[in-house]
C-alpha cells in the first residue's frame, strides 16, 4: 500500500470546507429574508451549524499545527 500526500486542494477543503458553505447559507438567508420564513429559518440553522463547525475545524487544525 502507497500512502499518498493529500493534494492543497483537499487540506483547503477540510479546513474551509464548512466555513464556505456556511457563508453560502448567509448569502442565500440574507435574500430570502421575509419571502418564505420556513426557508429562512432552515437557512439559518444551516448558518449556525455550520458555522460553528467550521469555526470548530478551523481552530482545532491551528492547534495541530
Amino acid at each position: 500500500m502507497s500512502i499518498e500526500n493529500p493534494s492543497k486542494l483537499e487540506n483547503w477543503r477540510k479546513k474551509y470546507g464548512t466555513s464556505v458553505i456556511a457563508v453560502s447559507c448567509l448569502c442565500s438567508l440574507i435574500t430570502s429574508w421575509g419571502n418564505n420564513w420556513i426557508l429562512t429559518c432552515f437557512l439559518g440553522l444551516g448558518v449556525l451549524i455550520c458555522g460553528t463547525i467550521g469555526i470548530s475545524d478551523i481552530t482545532s487544525r491551528n492547534k495541530k499545527i
